[in-house]
């Protein structure tokens, strides 16, 4: 990571940093998209249990995990300014942080996780996948936390190719093992979807392990990895991780917890819909790794070039990333919406299920379009550490806005299910609009600011 002086250098830069994270993204999303084929290749049934499990875990996960992503913005900054033993501080506080969380969460599934799914009351099947699923996750909790630490460091770095790279390496052993205990082949227990549960924790592991040893080994990362930094605990910078992140935290929490109230209530409807809702939100979650990955390369960079005081360039940065963001959502959204049966076909071999996905795909190209600009005008302001007012626009407009219109037209509509698919594309768009006015309005603040401090 380095200062540019050009917009052609920005641009540069921007893709420099995205490329390596959004193959990252697409290899960590892709566990949970053979998860989902797979399972719906073994039944319905199962495909509707791990879409269960997945709705309770993953606003859990992100939600949590969020708090560690503060990690990225601060070393950044600190980077920014060339405090590099402060980096190294902020490192080592975020690994323990990590391991805490991660305890944290077990200890709230061993005593929630039966009461939640049977006030939910599902078909046995469901809820028996949905179970063992959510049990077999449990296992990679501890090093998928820490991972996302270490890699929020190496992300602030500007190394990014690193990260990709442990993935790509990854993916294979996940997908054997997904074969292999979704099916029962070579000599493994026949699982169905809650074996999906197991091979992901296990390719934890093994992503968490290699990422360490590399962070300790190799330079510059080395460089900030030494335990006496590990022995110096202070509440001051496990403070620092937790003002940022939490509000962070909460703010993508809003978002997940939102979709997966949403999956609940469509949990009422028959299993096809089920099916077809999470096939669904599957395909836009794929898409939604481009925004993601360009909003994690935008938290990076705006941060550094905020942390060396060059508002100017932290500015065009952040809008360079909103407009990326959207051109490529127009793209893959219309893509998507033209060729919505056969992108259906490929995650399940049921008639009905195909039909029901496709007909959710309708919505795609407008849920995605308003996606893109929350995500990165979010992501930008992350950059600026500006995180209070962000997780108070999530709140009222995924829970105020999504949810409520959501629900009136999947209810007293002849929509149905789709209405919620409306409702989520009402509050993303305004969680959009409210967000980037905050930006604009930060950007002019840090502006008037500069010019005060030249004019004393």
């Amino acid at each position: 990571m380095y200062q540019t002086y050009s917009l052609k250098e920005k641009i540069k830069q921007i893709f420099i940093m995205l490329l390596p994270i959004l193959i990252t993204q697409l290899g960590m999303f892709s566990m949970v998209f053979f998860n989902t084929i797979m399972s719906g290749k073994y039944s319905s049934s199962d495909l509707a249990g791990v879409a269960i499990g997945s709705s309770i875990w993953n606003p859990v996960f992100t939600g949590l995990s969020g708090i560690l992503l503060a990690v990225s913005p601060i070393a950044a900054q600190r980077f920014g300014e060339k405090k590099n033993k402060e980096v190294s501080s902020v490192l080592a506080h975020g690994v323990f942080l990590a391991i805490t969380i991660a305890l944290f969460v077990l200890l709230l599934g061993f005593f929630l996780m039966d009461p939640i799914l049977e006030k939910m009351n599902l078909p046995g099947s469901v809820e028996g996948t949905a179970r063992d699923y959510l049990i077999g996750l449990g296992f990679g909790i501890i090093p998928l936390f820490i991972f996302n630490v270490v890699r929020s460091f190496i992300y602030a770095l500007g190394k990014t190719r690193v990260v990709m790279f442990i993935l790509l390496c990854s993916l294979p052993f996940n997908l054997v093992l997904n074969y292999a205990l979704i099916f029962g082949h070579w000599g493994f227990p026949e699982l169905g979807g809650a074996g999906a549960g197991y091979a992901t924790s296990f390719t934890y592991w093994v992503i968490a392990g290699i990422t360490v040893i590399i962070v300790k080994t190799q330079k510059p990362f080395s460089e900030y990895t030494s335990f006496s930094n590990f022995k110096k605990f202070t509440i001051e910078k496990y403070m620092e991780i937790l003002k940022i992140g939490i509000p962070m935290g909460l703010s993508i929490f809003f978002e997940n917890s939102m979709f997966a109230v949403v999956t609940v209530l469509i949990s009422k409807f028959n299993i096809t819909t089920i099916a077809a809702y999470q096939s669904a939100l599957n395909i836009v979650s794929f898409l939604y790794m481009i925004p993601m990955s360009i909003s994690m390369a935008q938290t990076v960079l705006v941060g550094f070039e905020v942390g060396a005081k060059r508002y100017k360039d932290a500015r065009t940065y952040s809008f360079l990333g909103m407009i990326l963001a959207v051109a490529i959502a127009m793209v893959t959204g219309l893509f998507t919406v033209l060729f919505r049966y056969k992108v259906a076909g490929f995650y399940s071999n049921e008639a009905a299920v195909i039909y029901v996905t496709a007909h959710f795909l309708i919505y795609a190209l407008f849920f995605h379009i308003s996606d893109a600009i929350q995500a990165t005008a979010q992501a930008a302001l992350r950059g600026y550490k500006d995180v209070n007012i962000a997780f108070i626009v999530t709140l009222i407009a995924y829970w105020l806005i999504c949810l409520p219109i959501g629900y009136i037209f999947a209810h007293f509509t002849k929509l149905g299910a789709i209405g919620y698919w409306i409702g989520l594309t009402a509050g993303l768009l305004a969680a959009g609009i409210c967000l980037s006015a905050r930006l604009i309005y930060i950007q002019k603040k840090k502006f008037v600011s500069v010019e005060i401090m030249e004019v004393g």
